[in-house]
């Protein structure tokens, strides 16, 4: 099995909360999210990325505003929406779970 490909499935797998987490600190450009995404070495792409924000706004968990930028045409901002605040606690919820359960799979087979 190939090592990288199971990595950037686990990152596809958790790529929905991180931006969610990303957007609970403040409304943002898709460039800013790409952006601190790389920081956080969970590389996303416009491809991916774009279908991902659009999904979530048909959820209802995301709105967005435009803004007119100085440095060409208007920006599209996206923030969390008040179920969206409400969804990131339940996969807050669920991924302390989650980590708890393969922690304690950890210490069992220690």
């Amino acid at each position: 099995m190939n090592l990288e490909n199971t990595k950037a499935q686990m990152r596809k797998g958790i790529l929905e909360y991180c931006i969610l987490l990303n957007l609970s600190k403040k409304p943002s450009y898709a460039s800013d999210i790409i952006a601190e995404m790389k920081v956080a070495q969970m590389i996303v792409v416009e491809g991916t990325l774009y279908p991902l924000l659009t999904r979530l706004k048909n959820d209802g968990y995301l709105s967005y505003r435009w803004e007119e930028s100085l440095q060409g045409p208007p920006r599209k901002y996206y923030e969390l929406t008040k179920e969206g605040k409400i969804f990131l606690n339940e996969l807050d919820m669920a991924w302390g779970e989650l980590v708890e359960a393969i922690n304690q799979l950890k210490i069992t087979n220690l």
